[in-house]
């Protein structure tokens, strides 16, 4: 008998949704019903995930074409969680613009089923599969404000681009499949040797096909208007959720299959990263909306995740692991201070709003200037943690140019963090905004900020649970 507890989570997810999707069909208004309800299950698959593949070293499912290891049990864990702090903390966001339809959290949830299956493939079929499933509940959720311009604008480039990314994805498989006639990592692992060359096209059209999907330069064009146009909680799941699951697959698609041919994978990597990091940095100088601001800064952070990962050493793919968790703990709290941004049920978003927000919101903006400052890499706090790691894990392998790049990009970025803590704080003040908050906006904001703000305290923590993850 095949270890199918070790799957569980996903079946449970997958039988979760269809029940969801039936009681939204047979009873009326049940909106609420099914937020509250999506909230609980994504905790009890984070609770059997914990259970049943926490501690697994390395297994094999479905003739091979699964594993589980920790570094999927991890992901899983993030992504989950990540997935219900984002439902919980927009409940009060949806209802104001009457966006808490039954569809939302359905599409929420087969979106991070989609990332489940992502994280776990060890074969380029059930990779894709994986892959249109959260795409498919993406494209929808980008244009799920049907009423505002700008939301079905965001959704349509989104899909368009995605598409042909998909397409182009698809064709590397094929070409890998065509010259090593399998679709399996171990197994193509076992064909390659450092002189099939022609392998490289396959390679090249796959990684262009994922750096669409986290956004890398220059294959970003997408993330500034989708960002933007976008409701503020899909911008927020945007931001985070989808970066977790990319990541992994990086990280099981180079170094398993294709640890052979680092020499020809490595340049493009390097490239991506280098110019993510600049272009995220300078971009964003310009920016007066923060949801565009932050689309070009998560560009930025992008590039220093694909850094750890150029290095092709264990300890690049765990400093990019803490970076990417770090980073994600970072726009929690930055997303919540700007829920928090609502006078008489409007949002606010442009960066001109957060005028003067110290006089009348010190808390607030003392939440702001830790996760800006954090965001930037300003020590002790946990940003500039994240950003040590992979400094350090890329001059071990002798990369200092890339180093070099990170470390300019950073001071760079570092203006635009510091001019809106200036307008917070120096400019003239506006009017106050509402504070009828939900306990969990409240929650996120708080606890997000303090582990920002006391992470250098057990820092051992994270690299203790991280250090488990050997992929080489």
């Amino acid at each position: 008998m095949m270890n199918l507890e070790l799957v569980l989570p996903e079946i449970f997810l997958s039988l979760s949704i269809m029940f969801l999707l039936i009681l939204g069909v047979f009873k009326k208004n049940s909106s609420k019903l099914i937020q509250n309800m999506s909230l609980i299950f994504l905790i009890i698959t984070a609770v059997i995930t914990l259970n049943e593949t926490l501690g697994v070293e390395k297994i094999y499912l479905f003739n091979n074409s699964v594993i589980i290891d920790y570094l999927s049990s991890f992901m899983k864990i993030m992504t989950l969680l990540s997935a219900f702090l984002v439902l919980a903390i927009s409940t009060n966001y949806l209802k104001i613009l009457k966006l808490l339809k039954i569809e939302y959290s359905i599409l929420i949830l087969s979106s991070v089923l989609g990332m489940m299956i992502m994280i776990s493939s060890n074969d380029l079929i059930v990779f894709y599969m994986g892959l249109e499933l959260q795409s498919l509940a993406l494209y929808v959720l980008a244009s799920f404000n049907r009423d505002q311009l700008q939301s079905s604008e965001a959704g349509l480039k989104y899909f368009v681009l995605s598409a042909l990314s998909s397409g182009l994805l698809l064709y590397g498989c094929s070409l890998i499949y065509g010259f090593t006639g399998s679709t399996n990592f171990n197994f193509i692992a076992s064909q390659l040797s450092s002189e099939n060359y022609a392998l490289t096209f396959g390679i090249v059209f796959i990684l262009v096909g994922l750096a669409f999907k986290i956004s890398a330069v220059p294959f970003h064009m997408w993330a500034p208007d989708v960002y933007q146009g976008s409701p503020t909680s899909v911008t927020l799941f945007f931001t985070m959720v989808p970066k977790i699951a990319a990541l992994t697959v990086f990280i099981r698609f180079l170094y398993v299959p294709f640890l052979n041919l680092i020499d020809q994978w490595q340049t493009i990597l390097i490239f991506l990263s280098i110019a993510s990091m600049l272009f995220g940095a300078i971009a964003a100088i310009g920016q007066t909306n923060i949801k565009r601001l932050i689309a070009y800064s998560s560009i930025g952070h992008v590039g220093y995740a694909l850094a750890g990962l150029a290095t092709g050493s264990n300890e690049g793919i765990q400093s990019s692991v803490i970076y990417i968790t770090i980073y994600i703990l970072m726009n929690l709290g930055l997303f919540s201070c700007l829920l928090m941004m609502k006078r008489n049920n409007q949002y606010y978003e442009s960066i001109n709003d957060l005028s003067g927000l110290s006089k009348n919101h010190p808390l607030l903006s003392l939440s702001f200037l830790i996760i800006l400052f954090s965001l930037a890499g300003i020590p002790p706090l946990a940003g500039f943690f994240a950003k040590f790691y992979i400094f350090k894990a890329v001059i071990e392998q002798s990369m200092f140019f890339l180093a070099v790049v990170g470390l300019l990009s950073t001071v760079v970025a570092a203006y635009y963090y510091l001019r809106i803590i200036k307008i917070i704080y120096f400019d003239e003040e506006k009017e106050s905004y509402d504070t009828d908050h939900s306990i969990w906006l409240k929650f996120s904001l708080t606890v997000s900020t303090i582990l920002i703000l006391i992470y250098f305290i057990f820092p051992s923590q994270l690299i203790e649970v991280v250090s488990l993850i050997n992929i080489i």
